[in-house]
C-alpha cells in the first residue's frame, strides 16, 4: 500500500469525523473536541484518531467517554461515506500536545527568568584574575643574544 493512499485516507477520516462531530453528538458528556490528526496503519485496517478537549480534566474524561460509546456509530458514518471495501477500526487518544506545549512554554518563560537574574549579577561583576588568564609564550628580547 503506498503511504500516499494512507495519508489520503487519514485526511478524509479526520474530515468525516469532524464534521460529524460538528453536527454533534446527542451525548451530553461531549466537549469542545478537535480533531488534531488522524494515522491509518499501512494495510489501512485501524486509524488512531488524536483529539483534544478544550476545558477541565473532568470535561476531557467525559469527553472520552462519549467519544468510546460513539465510535460505533462513527466508524460506520466514515464507511459509508468514505466507500472502501474494509472500513478501518477507530481508535480515540487524547493529543497531548496542549499540555506539552504549555509545559516547554512554562521551562521557557522559567529560562529567560534566570538568564535575566545571571545578567544582572553580572552587570557590576569584575575578574578575579587578571582579565585574560590564559599563560603567553615568553616574548624574547634581542638584546639578550
Amino acid at each position: 500500500m503506498s503511504s500516499e493512499r494512507q495519508s489520503r485516507l487519514a485526511d478524509r477520516i479526520r474530515v468525516l469525523v469532524a464534521e460529524r462531530l460538528e453536527k454533534g453528538l446527542r451525548d451530553p458528556r461531549l466537549g469542545f473536541v478537535t480533531i488534531t490528526d488522524v494515522r491509518v496503519t499501512g494495510d489501512l485496517q485501524h486509524a488512531s484518531v488524536f483529539y483534544t478537549v478544550y476545558g477541565s480534566d473532568q470535561e476531557r474524561t467525559d469527553s472520552a467517554e462519549a467519544l468510546r460509546a460513539a465510535t460505533g456509530m462513527l466508524r460506520s458514518e466514515v464507511g459509508r461515506k468514505l466507500g472502501v471495501r474494509v472500513t478501518p477500526t477507530l481508535e480515540f487518544i487524547l493529543d497531548a500536545i496542549p499540555e506539552n506545549a504549555g509545559h516547554i512554554e512554562h521551562l521557557l518563560r522559567e529560562a529567560r527568568e534566570r538568564d535575566a537574574a545571571t545578567a544582572a549579577t553580572a552587570t557590576g561583576a569584575a575578574y578575579a584574575g587578571e582579565a585574560d588568564p590564559y599563560v603567553k609564550p615568553r616574548e624574547i628580547d634581542d638584546d639578550e643574544d
